[in-house]
């Protein structure tokens, strides 16, 4: 039983600090705003009109 007891435990510990980094980058890091261009080829646009 004590093993059982220390697997979920380290299991927790492994689960909480998880968490708490994706916390931290949720609450601490900002996101850059930049422009996205994405070329199309022109075979695509041709074909979904037909």
């Amino acid at each position: 039983m004590p093993t059982l007891f220390r697997l979920l435990t380290v299991i927790a510990i492994i689960i909480g600090l998880v968490y708490a980094g994706m916390f931290s980058l949720a609450v601490l890091v900002e996101p850059r705003e930049r422009e996205v261009t994405v070329r199309v080829p022109a075979r695509v646009l041709l074909s979904e009109s037909q």
